[in-house]
């Protein structure tokens, strides 16, 4: 649902200035214009033409670029885009400020219906995972598989190496944090990040350290970036505390396209005892664990997760009629609302 707050930023046309986004060799970005958002879209040329779409959807606190490492090793089998979610990465924050898994799932619905790229196969991670279980749930004529990284599904007992992040839902405690980091560096910031979300920091190259430390200094410029954080957060934790139709759990259960599901062993973020949990919930599901992986697992392990969406597709290829990939009927139109949550206000 919709913060009851009202939007603490600047349009979107008065924001300032920052440093340009980092855009890796083969890669190039274009801003789409739809109605109350407007979204960067990173794509890359596919090796032939006529290959079937994939859009990639990044977590709480990333952005397209969580992707750079994977679509090189997919140029030959899909024609790859990812999206910077609204008030992330180098996109402005939605006109009704609405950070909820609703909200960010209307944002991918409509970026598919206006570019005609439905089915799709969708990649997500995190808070993605979340947002593209809704979209397939609601909308499955747009998707042709679904593979989820770490997906943030709703956890009963939440790791403690989590709590932090979820306290950014908390209403005053973005502002308290940003008081004690005031000294922070953008390279302290970053090391903290890449300690909590890699299985092994030390996989991390030099250069991509120093282009996740420019990233991050472009980021804290930006008069929103708290702001997106603590809604998005707060969207989250009011999904997982709605049940119902409406639950994430539940949704995962209706959808139809054939699911591969990828957890790390030491994912400080997303319990790895979720694994099994998942491959019930997902009717046409498949399942890569891998032990030594942290919660970004294509980014330290892009390899694996690449040789697992290929088997994935030519198995859904050889079960489909005709080579293509099935897919379902349109059910409602339109991504539902989740209902209030008046303990999270979310």
């Amino acid at each position: 649902m919709p913060s009851p707050e009202p939007p603490s930023v600047p349009p979107a046309n008065v924001l300032p200035k920052v440093v340009a986004v980092k855009v890796a060799d083969g890669e190039r970005l274009r801003s789409v214009h739809l109605p109350g958002i407007t979204l960067t879209v990173r794509s890359r040329r596919p090796a032939r033409e006529g290959l079937p779409p994939a859009l990639h959807v990044h977590g709480l606190g990333g952005s397209s670029q969580n992707w750079s490492a994977l679509m090189p090793l997919l140029d030959d089998v899909v024609h790859s885009e990812a999206l910077d979610l609204p008030g992330f990465g180098d996109s402005p924050p939605p006109d009704d400020g609405d950070y909820s898994i609703t909200g960010h799932a209307r944002a991918v619905v409509r970026y598919l219906d206006s570019a005609g790229r439905g089915p799709t196969h969708l990649f997500a991670n995190s808070l993605g995972g979340a947002v593209v279980t809704r979209v397939a749930a609601a909308r499955p004529d747009l998707v042709r598989t679904l593979t989820l990284v770490s997906p943030a599904l709703p956890e009963i007992r939440v790791q403690r190496s989590a709590v932090p992040t979820g306290l950014l839902a908390l209403p005053g405690v973005v502002t308290l944090f940003t008081r004690i980091t005031r000294e922070w560096t953008a390279e302290q910031r970053v090391r903290g990040v890449t300690a909590l979300c890699y299985g092994d920091p030390g996989r991390v190259t030099p250069e991509g350290f120093r282009n996740a430390v420019e990233e991050m200094e472009r980021r804290l410029r930006l008069p929103y970036f708290w702001d997106a954080m603590a809604r998005s957060t707060r969207g989250l934790v009011n999904a997982y505390t709605v049940g119902g139709q409406h639950g994430l759990w539940r949704q995962a259960g209706r959808v139809l396209a054939p699911t591969l599901l990828v957890y790390g062993g030491r994912d400080q973020l997303v319990g790895y005892r979720m694994a099994q949990r998942a491959a019930r919930a997902f009717r046409d599901s498949r399942l890569l664990t891998l032990p030594d992986a942290g919660h970004v697992a294509m980014m330290e392990y892009p390899e694996a997760v690449a040789t697992a969406f290929r088997e994935l597709l030519a198995d859904t290829a050889d079960t489909a009629a005709g080579g293509e990939p099935a897919v379902g009927e349109r059910t409602d139109g339109v991504v539902d609302d989740e209902p209030a949550n008046q303990i999270t206000g979310g």
